[in-house]
């Protein structure tokens, strides 16, 4: 009997453990998150306190200029040399980090430095150890000065928190000439307002070309002496300075274990809008407030998505991802609206939220259709911003930063993000303002417009960079523009439109089934290494051939006719997954994440895997999918296999995790993958949506049936309209390939 009963508990025992192992409650969304995650290999993220598209990011930069410290910080360094008040997280070029403030004790020589030599500069080195990087917050400590430092933020100014040791040498320096990469200060101007009171502003050219940051700055502690140094000499006699190269230095005495605090309002448009900012966004000294309703604002966003599982690194690297999403777009207005317009005028509330750091061509693919599954609300804000970018530079953004183009990157990928918005059916947009922005931005004669519409393509000899790329991304923007057209009942413009979306045909070769370059006399550029993407002149942009054998995800059957049959694509398809992993030495490191030739870490390729689906060989894309997010994330400093690219990498991870793509570039229809969680509840504009994996394991991969609200669902893809309303998407997984959809 003793033995019997024994063998129940045990039994029992067994089974509540089971029952906690499935059911395991999910901690605070926040303890998910790791900021870390992507700042190691080519991740190039941020690791700075921020708000959800705020336009502060306070955190560390180092004395690097280099390609991985394109965001300032970078895991293999501890060097730090202050803490802007801006960075760029997971772009392929530098700027930014403006207003640049820097703790100290004793006498500094005001420059940047070389590694070589602490005493060439200010910089430090961070202790990593006592490193805390949180949603909102940051913490280090740097052992030249045995200074502790804490960071937190809100949408337009940031909160320092430094504790000093004991030193009648303590000081606080501002460093108006430090930046990023490609960022060069033109001006700057600095004032002292009384002894616990500074002003200034930071004018400087870059990747954004000669663009203001307005800063005003209070102390918690009177400052005891102020220093204004030009050109690294200090200035008598003034309370104020305007030159190219200018610091302050604020002089403390300090008891062990001081706190001081530093609070720092900017603004794109004055001075006076920066002291707005920061009496608006900040009442009193409450660094621990200030923080806590930091961590909030990211609590709301990242709840939005809620999944289940019992594997914390799947967590941790899913909520991570839903972070980096909303680090950019960044707001860009001041909070009575105003804002600096892209025509370099000022201009009063416009009735919208006004955004900056519009990197398209990476975040048309993903992160935009995320936005509006998500953040329904945001959408009518972003898509009036570009349509009044469109007012104020004669053309939607390409690549938009502080208020200035930058033309950087191919195509016009601002029209997938408009159109997407307009088919969607988003509320609050002009849609004839929106039709005249798509159409007139690819009117224009720049960058290689002019051929692609009256050649059919652009010929290399008439453009030699990047003609391909140019070329297929302007035919998926017709397309995008053109669904839109018919929508508003432009028929000439669907028919104009679509004509153009398929020139891709006049550029593929039969022959060796790649989409390849042309002279304007029709003959294509020899030799011919499909293999190899060069520097400089080369017909493909952050690619080569394989990639862009099948950049057309807006045609995908025209592209099955150029291979001669559906077997013929899918082999071909088959083969870009199997070739060797070789792009030559002169090959830009934005290639990485390599599965043959589809290469993860760069846009291209991100849609290709769901043309499985498309091809009706679902499996196939579950394969992939599954490999990806299992192989190309983690939850490491080197869990990004690619540049985070503002958002785009992150969010492929997430609406793959959650079944479901968008492959073509605009319209809604998410074609199904895999998902990876067995549960996942999506707040949407209807409420909310319900995403269930019945049986889903590693092995157990591959949809065998699906219902939507309880009904059996036939298709290969699920509609925006029908996430948005909210609802229950039910899938049922299985270990071997079903055709669930005939």
């Amino acid at each position: 009997m003793k033995m019997k009963n024994e063998m129940w508990l045990a039994m029992a025992a067994f089974a509540i453990l089971n029952l906690s192992a499935v059911a395991a409650p999910q901690r605070d969304v926040l303890s998910y998150v790791d900021p870390l995650i992507g700042s190691g290999g080519h991740g190039h993220v941020t690791v700075s306190a921020c708000v959800p598209f705020g336009l502060v990011q306070l955190g560390p930069s180092s004395i690097y200029q280099e390609w991985d410290w394109c965001s300032g910080y970078h895991r293999s360094d501890s060097i730090v040399i202050g803490f802007p008040h801006t960075h760029l997280s997971g772009t392929g070029c530098g700027d930014l980090h403006d207003v640049t403030v820097q703790p100290v004790v004793g006498q500094v020589k005001y420059a940047r430095g070389n590694d070589k030599d602490p005493q060439s500069g200010m910089w430090s080195y961070a202790d990593r150890s006592r490193e805390v990087a949180q949603p909102g917050y940051y913490r280090t400590h740097l052992l030249r000065y045995g200074v502790d430092v804490e960071l937190t933020a809100t949408a337009r100014t940031g909160l320092h928190r430094y504790t000093f040791p004991a030193s009648d040498e303590s000081a606080i320096i501002f460093n108006l000439v430090d930046g990023g990469n490609w960022d060069n200060v033109t001006h700057g101007v600095l004032c002292v307002i009384d002894d616990h009171t500074i002003a200034g502003v930071r004018w400087s050219t870059g990747w954004a070309n000669n663009h203001p940051i307005y800063f005003h700055a209070e102390f918690s502690k009177p400052f005891k002496k102020a220093h204004i140094i030009a050109y690294g000499r200090e200035v008598a006699g003034t309370n104020w300075v305007s030159a190219r190269r200018v610091h302050g230095r604020f002089d403390f005495s300090t008891a062990a274990g001081e706190q001081i605090m530093v609070k720092v309002g900017i603004s794109a448009v004055s001075s006076a809008g920066a002291q707005m900012n920061l009496n608006a966004e900040q009442q009193g000294w409450d660094f621990d407030g200030v923080r806590e309703r930091a961590r909030e604002a990211w609590r709301r966003q990242l709840s939005k998505i809620q999944v289940t599982s019992n594997d914390v690194h799947e967590l941790r690297t899913f909520y991570t991802a839903m972070f980096h999403t909303m680090i950019a777009p960044s707001v860009f207005c001041d909070v009575d609206g105003a804002y600096q317009g892209s025509d370099y005028e000022v201009h009063p509330a416009p009735g919208f939220t006004n955004y900056t750091t519009y990197s398209l061509w990476d975040t048309y693919r993903a992160a935009h259709p995320l936005m509006t599954i998500i953040h329904p609300e945001m959408v009518p804000d972003v898509i009036n911003t570009m349509l009044r970018i469109y007012q104020e530079q004669g053309k939607l953004p390409i690549w938009h930063l502080m208020g200035r183009e930058t033309n950087c990157m191919v195509g016009s990928p601002g029209i997938p993000v408009v159109a997407d918005a307009v088919l969607k059916d988003f509320k609050g947009i002009d849609y004839n303002l929106a039709i005249e922005a798509m159409e007139r931005s690819m009117q224009l004669d720049e960058r290689g417009l002019k051929w692609h519409r009256t050649m059919g393509y652009i010929p290399f000899d008439y453009q030699r960079g990047e003609n391909v790329a140019y070329e297929l991304e302007y035919e998926l923007a017709d397309w995008a523009l053109a669904q839109a057209a018919l929508k508003m009942g432009r028929r000439d413009l669907y028919d104009r439109h679509m004509a153009l979306s398929r020139q891709y045909k006049n550029l593929f070769d039969r022959e060796t089934g790649f989409i390849r370059a042309r002279d304007s006399k029709g003959a294509f550029r020899m030799p011919f290494d499909p293999f190899k993407q060069q520097k400089g002149d080369d017909e493909y942009c952050e690619g080569n051939a394989w990639q862009y054998a099948w950049l057309v995800p807006h045609d995908l059957p025209g592209l099955v006719e150029c291979h001669g049959s559906r077997e013929l694509a899918i082999a071909r398809l088959d083969s870009l997954f199997v070739a060797p992993s070789d792009v030559g030495e002169d090959a830009v490191p934005d290639m990485s994440g390599f599965i043959g030739q589809y290469v993860h870490g760069n846009e291209p390729s991100h849609h290709i895997i769901y043309f499985y689906t498309m091809l009706e060989q679902p499996w196939k894309t579950a394969d992939r999918v599954r490999e990806v997010l299992t192989t190309l994330y983690n939850d490491t400093p080197e869990g990004l296999c690619g540049n985070e690219d503002v958002g785009q990498m992150s969010a492929w991870y997430i609406l793959s995790a959650l079944g479901f793509y968008q492959v073509e570039p605009a319209g809604g229809r998410y074609y199904f993958g895999t998902p990876l969680f067995e549960r996942a509840t999506v707040k949407v504009a209807g409420g909310k949506f319900d995403i269930i994996a019945k049986g889903n394991s590693p092995s157990n991969r591959y949809i065998q049936s699906i219902k939507l609200n309880g009904k059996p669902y036939k298709k290969l893809y699920i509609d925006h309209a029908d996430v948005a309303a909210g609802g229950t998407l039910e899938f049922k997984m299985g270990k071997r390939p079903a055709k669930w959809w005939q």
